[in-house]
């Protein structure tokens, strides 16, 4: 290894994480300019809309009837304790490691975008609206795509690879 390979799967972080954020925050940005607040654009029909909601809470709108001051401290501190947690873990990830890595990076992404949002606007801004019929999965947005599938790789890696010590 090259003295200078950890520095690259840090400028790889940075980049991949930074990608992440940049594309969460300009399609929030094409929603928030184009589609008026509680309007929907059917994309494909009986299936996925673009619809413009405002989330004050967590996922599936965990704490939204809490007060704002609460909700963005809470919410604030939650996601600066993860990106912490999210850093010590990238950095205690082994280079062959590059699933979880990559884990990591997803995770780390999605926090800082949606953490943007919270600090912008008091709330997070979704669009992505799938649903059957009347039934609705909660709506959501770039960042928490990439927060769900850097879990699932990461759970993956925890079921079916050897963590190690």
């Amino acid at each position: 290894m090259t003295s200078d390979a950890p520095h690259r799967r840090y400028l790889y972080l940075a980049l991949a994480a930074g990608a992440i954020v940049a594309l969460d925050q300009a399609t929030k940005a094409l929603v928030m300019a184009w589609i008026p607040l509680h309007h929907s654009i059917p994309v494909i029909e009986g299936l996925f809309n673009l619809t413009h909601v405002l989330n004050p809470g967590g996922a599936f709108g965990f704490l939204a009837g809490q007060g704002p001051l609460v909700r963005q401290s809470l919410f604030v501190v939650a996601t600066l304790l993860a990106v912490g947690l999210i850093l010590y873990y990238f950095h205690h990830t082994p280079p062959g490691y590059r699933a979880l890595a990559a884990a990591f990076t997803l995770i780390l992404g999605g926090a800082v975008g949606n953490l943007i949002d919270r600090l912008r606007f008091g709330e997070v801004v979704d669009f992505l609206d799938f649903y059957i019929g009347r039934y609705h999965w909660p709506a959501f947005n770039i960042a928490d795509s990439a927060i769900t599938v850097g879990i699932g790789i990461f759970i993956g890696h925890l079921f079916f690879n050897r963590l190690p010590d």
